[in-house]
């Protein structure tokens, strides 16, 4: 098992087009990047769309990847977002095409489980709040989510310390609203 240090350098060499390392860094990444798409999407059908959009995007985007933050912060916005935007795409599909009748003696998983039922209640609050204050987003999303420190949030978004916490502060106040809503 690498540790940060290491997959961090790994990292750095794909960035450079290190075809060798950025093979290597996707084999490494792809358990946590999973982990991660689980966290937002409660189908294990959906997170691994997701992880593998998420990857794909870490393939592509891997030479814009300049090193001002650490590379686990940059995969979690990559993963983060990839998630969301499956889950936007999932919500998409539903109301185009409605799904059949599930079999009687079949539940569909997405409605039966309390935790995932609320995963999506918070995905759609997110939702609202993107649509409202898109920039209280991203740091509620990172720090709440991904469990980045205060430190690393404001880093990778290059803003100062307090107004990221004012951020969280006021998304977590919206979102909350929005869930007692629902």
């Amino acid at each position: 098992m690498l540790n940060d240090l290491e997959i961090e350098e790994i990292a750095s060499r794909a960035a450079t087009g290190d075809a060798a390392a950025l093979d290597g860094l996707l084999i490494r990444i792809s358990p946590q990047v999973m982990r991660q798409c689980l966290r937002f999407l409660p189908c294990r059908q959906d997170a691994e769309e997701a992880c593998q959009d998420a990857l794909l995007q870490v393939a592509r985007n891997i030479g814009g990847f300049a090193g001002r933050s650490k590379f686990s912060t940059w995969l979690y916005v990559v993963t983060a977002n990839c998630a969301r935007q499956t889950y936007r795409s999932l919500k998409r599909r539903a109301v185009e095409q409605p799904t059949p009748l599930l079999p009687l003696d079949a539940a569909d998983p997405r409605s039966t489980s309390v935790i995932a039922g609320s995963r999506l209640d918070l995905m759609d609050a997110l939702e609202r709040l993107e649509a409202h204050r898109p920039e209280l987003v991203a740091p509620l999303v990172l720090r709440d989510l991904c469990q980045l420190t205060y430190d690393e949030i404001a880093d990778h978004l290059a803003i100062p310390l307090g107004t990221l916490k004012s951020r969280i502060h006021e998304a977590r106040r919206h979102v909350r609203a929005s869930l007692q809503a629902a």
